[in-house]
């Protein structure tokens, strides 16, 4: 992964000009390889690796901006629906080692429709197992 520390991280000490929401823990930014038209990043102003090392008020104010960033998404560009996410490791895509979580929106059409799947077949663990 890229961003390994402070230094060479892309997502630390952003620009006023990358900043498009922002509060006193996480801004948010354009996602600079976006998926689809207004693809955002919501990231904490702490350089942390992953979404398992964030404080609970640091999510607390990533949260806030999703929604905040979801608003602005709407107004922007009424999209049909959004994904929200977060890779965690590199084996999970996840390419710097600095938090970010995606909002992404989605339009009707803009992916393929997955093949229709009997869940029925599947053999889920039991709950108790987890």
């Amino acid at each position: 992964m890229i961003g390994e520390d402070e230094v060479t991280c892309p997502f630390c000490n952003p620009g006023p000009e990358d900043v498009l929401l922002r509060n006193d823990l996480a801004y948010a930014r354009w996602d600079a390889f976006p998926t689809t038209e207004g693809h955002m990043l919501i990231l904490p102003y702490r350089h942390v690796r992953t979404y398992f090392d964030a404080t609970a008020e640091e999510m607390a104010c990533i949260l806030q901006l999703i929604d905040e960033g979801r608003d602005m998404l709407e107004q922007l560009f009424c999209p049909d629906g959004y994904n929200i996410g977060v890779n965690v490791g590199g084996a999970a895509g996840q390419r710097v080692a600095h938090l970010h979580v995606h909002l992404i929106p989605r339009r009707a059409g803009d992916v393929a429709e997955a093949p229709d799947r009997n869940w029925g077949e599947h053999q889920w663990p039991p709950v108790s197992e987890f």
